[in-house]
């Protein structure tokens, strides 16, 4: 989202400042760490009967946090202190060095914010650790492949997107068990890879977490929105997918992936690239077909990297029965 972002000296001494935690994940070697710090907004639990006038307000409250740029904030790792500040946005990342892991002991990685000071004592966050070091994973998109989002349909998206929360949206039928089978109940990792802003973030956690639809580092948007173009969540330039994505396949060296998305957006356009720059890396490609699939549009994939890789699907089903025939399914 792009909230509005508060000049430091703007902050008043009313507004609580917090670190929030989006990602903490990474191999045997380093660690990645991602997340914002905003002034604190009131934030009801939703719940499945809340209604749709209730939804909007949350919407609105979400959407309507401020960002703190050039925060400084304090990152714990092991014997590690590190200092890293925010973005325009109020975003930071740091890629931690590490030596001698023990992948077997859980892991975390604590975060508080150092400036601006406030009158209380900086509190710590904590985030779970995920290191990866398998042969295989799986990265999928979340709008129209996991959650329905109508995204081809400006007005349909937008309704949805306001009025509806985690416990209201609506999964794909059957994604929840074609995720488990695929990543054979963890013993492949799962990442997300979408266009949504990280305003969306704690909706996207919580939906999962509803419907019972595996859990993976999830990687989006970050340039953020705010009330005035919330509109365009999940819109614009993709590209940054194609960036995600790059950087998960530099991150793990050793591991080929499946590619999980829908043909509404660019999707398989963007995994074709992924399967020039990366030969071999790819495993499979399952495309949802969202509307109708020129077959211009297949033709061009033919050309560029050729389809023996490229599953188009129309419901969790058939590609359930395509990555059994294909034994990609872990017995």
């Amino acid at each position: 989202m792009i909230t509005e972002i508060v000049p430091q000296k703007q902050i008043s001494s009313k507004d609580k400042i917090r670190v929030e935690p989006f990602l903490a994940f990474g191999n045997k070697q380093q660690v990645f760490v991602k997340g914002r710090v905003v002034t604190s907004y009131s934030r009801k639990k939703p719940t499945s009967r809340n209604s749709w006038i209730k939804n909007i307000l949350a919407t609105i409250r979400r959407y309507s946090v401020k960002s703190i740029p050039e925060a400084l904030v304090e990152i714990q790792f092991h014997d590690k202190n590190l200092k890293v500040r925010t973005d325009e946005d109020g975003v930071f990342e740091k890629q931690i060095e590490v030596e001698n892991p023990n992948l077997e002991i859980p892991e975390h990685v604590n975060l508080r914010v150092l400036e601006p000071i406030e009158k209380n004592k900086p509190v710590w966050v904590s985030k779970n650790v995920q290191r990866f070091d398998e042969e295989e994973g799986v990265i999928s998109d979340i709008d129209d492949t996991i959650i329905i989002s109508h995204a081809t349909d400006l007005g349909k998206k937008f309704w949805l997107s306001i009025s509806k929360n985690a416990y209201t949206r609506r999964p794909l039928p059957g994604v929840s068990d074609f995720y488990k089978e695929l990543t054979g109940n963890g013993e492949r990792p799962l990442f997300y890879v979408s266009s949504s802003d990280w305003s969306m973030y704690d909706l996207i956690r919580d939906f999962m977490r509803f419907r019972h639809i595996p859990k993976g580092p999830t990687l989006l948007k970050d340039k953020h929105l705010n009330l005035k173009n919330i509109w365009k969540s999940g819109g614009g330039d993709h590209g940054h997918k194609l960036d995600k994505i790059i950087f998960l396949f530099n991150l793990y060296p050793q591991m080929r992936f499946f590619l999980i998305g829908d043909s509404g957006q660019h999707d398989p356009e963007i995994y074709a690239e992924v399967i020039k720059r990366f030969p071999g890396r790819v495993i499979a490609v399952f495309i949802r077909i969202v509307g109708d699939l020129e077959l211009d549009r297949k033709a061009k994939l033919d050309a560029e990297v050729g389809m023996e890789k490229f599953f188009f699907v129309e419901t969790s089903e058939q590609a359930m029965e395509l990555a059994n025939k294909h034994q990609f399914i872990k017995k």
